[in-house]
C-alpha cells in the first residue's frame, strides 16, 4: 500500500458510532412538540418513524423512475409531509426541530481512535474529505462530537467533501467516487493515492476500490487482515 495523500472518511458507523435511542426519548419526543406547536404529539415516535419511511420509500421510487439508482431525499420535506405544521416554522426553527427530533431516535458517540486518527492527519496537513450519506444536521452532529476533541469541520477541505442531501444522490453511486477522484486529481493526487475509510463494503470500500483508491474497512476490534481494523491500526500503518 501507498501513504496516501488524501483520506476520505463515511460518517455514521465511522467517525460517529451510532447507539441505540435514549432512555427518555419518548419524554423527548413530548418536550419537542411541546416546545415547538404547544401541544401533545399527534404521531408517536414509532408511528412518525413508519410514516417517514413511507415517504421515502415513495420519493425514492420516483427518483428511480427518472433513472437514478440511489436517490437521496431531503428530510425537511419529508418531515413537512408527515407533520404539516412543521412547513409552517420559521426557518431557524425547522432545522432546530429536525436536529432535536433526530437526537430522540439515536445516541451518536465520537468513534475510538478518530480523534487519534484526525490529529495525526491534520498534523501531517494530509488532504481530508468526506464522503457521506447525510443530511444537512450530519454537519452540526459531527462539527458537535468534533469540538470536544479540540476539532472541527475546519479539517476537512470542502472540495473534497461530498454529503449526499446536496446533490440528490448517495453511495455506492459511481458518479459520487468518480466526481471526488476527478477533483483529487486536480490537484495531482491520484487514485492510488487516495484512501477511503468507512464501515461498509457496498457504500464504502467496494466503490472506492473500483475508481481505484485504496480502502480501509472500520472494525470495531483488531481485524488482523491488510486494510481492515480499528483507528488505532489505521494510525499505526499511516505511521
Amino acid at each position: 500500500m501507498t501513504i496516501p495523500r488524501a483520506i476520505l472518511f463515511d460518517v455514521y458507523a465511522t467517525l460517529l458510532r451510532v447507539g441505540p435511542p435514549p432512555p427518555d426519548a419518548d419524554v423527548q419526543w413530548s418536550r419537542l412538540f411541546l416546545d415547538f406547536f404547544g401541544t401533545t404529539p399527534r404521531l408517536g415516535r414509532l408511528e412518525f418513524s413508519v410514516a417517514c419511511n413511507q415517504v421515502v420509500a415513495r420519493q425514492h421510487s420516483i427518483a428511480r423512475a427518472r433513472g437514478i439508482p440511489f436517490p437521496e431525499v431531503l428530510w425537511p420535506s419529508v418531515v413537512a409531509e408527515v407533520l404539516p405544521e412543521f412547513g409552517r416554522l420559521p426557518t431557524a426553527q425547522r432545522g432546530e426541530f429536525i436536529f432535536r427530533q433526530m437526537q430522540v431516535g439515536r445516541t451518536l458517540f465520537l468513534q475510538n481512535g478518530a480523534k487519534e486518527a484526525l490529529t495525526f492527519l491534520r498534523e501531517q496537513r494530509c488532504v481530508v474529505g468526506i464522503a457521506s450519506n447525510s443530511q444537512a444536521y450530519t454537519l452540526r452532529e459531527l462539527s458537535d462530537h468534533l469540538a470536544p476533541a479540540g476539532l472541527s469541520l475546519d479539517l476537512f477541505d470542502p472540495e473534497v467533501c461530498f454529503w449526499s442531501f446536496a446533490h440528490g444522490f448517495s453511495k455506492p453511486d459511481p458518479h459520487v467516487f468518480q466526481m471526488l477522484t476527478a477533483r483529487l486529481g486536480a490537484r495531482r493526487i491520484t487514485p492510488g493515492e487516495t484512501l477511503m475509510v468507512g464501515d461498509r463494503l457496498d457504500n464504502d470500500i467496494e466503490p472506492a476500490r473500483a475508481h481505484g483508491w485504496q480502502t480501509w474497512q472500520l472494525t470495531p476490534a483488531a481485524a488482523g487482515k491488510p486494510g481492515q481494523g480499528s483507528f488505532y491500526e489505521m494510525l499505526a500503518w499511516l505511521h
